[in-house]
């Protein structure tokens, strides 16, 4: 079984590219099931209704979440959409589901799970004690389990691949739109790679114009953020997996560069 991990989507140029580039790489890779990270998918920061639904409508199966989650008040609308996974070491009474169990069309249940890290993130629930509940709750149903590990800094994200070695099918880190070239199989069958990166525009600073990122660190001052344009880019990983076991076969980036939508 191929599942395809999308990188953060920025904006509406990152929206663009999925529309444009899913469809034929779905068919292409035989394709069983896509999952996006789409917390700055609304204008770069949250999700709205309608966002989340043009990029189902492109093929995407399920939407994770991360530390922008409410920054739409309109993500309430949503967020109990079993198909969009906010990070699940939010605290208990928080709205919304941490993981959800899914039917692909060949019949093969495959779990999607979302954590965020807490290094210079919110102080949230300890991900690691959070994941063994999950994980032990998941694996009743299903050896099939995707992991989006949404933090800051890479010692945390390899920490917690290290951690689900063996657990999991995949761990793949999200947040700093920046792709690292680390993807690989850890000995015991899990997929890793600390950042899938961006679905975006590339020529700028994690999705925002340059110069607006620029002047914020020059100047020191406020400076209202606004969605690059410029030579947008799909970043993602294809994971084949094993679904008898649950083990990764492989792990792969694909990348595409679309120009100037």
């Amino acid at each position: 079984m191929k599942v395809l991990f999308i990188g953060d989507i920025v904006g509406k140029p990152g929206r663009e590219a999925v529309g444009l580039v899913l469809p034929s790489l779905k068919e292409k890779e035989n394709i069983e099931f896509v999952i996006a990270n789409g917390e700055n998918s609304a204008g770069g920061f949250g999700i709205t209704p309608n966002v989340a639904e043009e990029i189902f409508s492109f093929g995407v199966d399920t939407i994770t979440l991360g530390n922008h989650t409410w920054d739409r008040k309109e993500v309430k609308e949503i967020i109990d959409d079993p198909r969009i996974i906010r990070p699940a070491n939010y605290p208990r009474d928080v709205p919304g589901h941490g993981y959800s169990i899914f039917i692909t069309p060949n019949k093969i249940k495959l779990a999607v799970v979302c954590i965020m890290g807490r290094v210079y993130m919110q102080n949230l629930d300890c991900p690691f004690r959070v994941l063994d509940d999950i994980i032990d709750k998941i694996s009743q149903e299903t050896n099939n389990i995707i992991v989006d590990v949404h933090a800051e800094i890479t010692s945390e994200k390899q920490s917690i691949g290290w951690f689900l070695d063996g657990k999991v099918s995949a761990v793949i880190g999200t947040h700093t739109h920046v792709m690292t070239a680390d993807e690989r199989l850890l000995p015991l069958g899990t997929a890793y790679i600390t950042d899938c990166g961006i679905t975006g525009s590339f020529d700028s600073v994690i999705g925002i114009k340059k110069e607006l990122a620029l002047k914020k660190f020059i100047l020191q001052m406020p400076v209202k953020f606004e969605i690059a344009e410029e030579n947008v880019v799909l970043q993602s990983v294809i994971i084949d997996i094993d679904e008898s076991t649950g083990k990764a076969r492989s792990i792969r980036r694909h990348i595409e560069f679309l120009g100037n939508l």
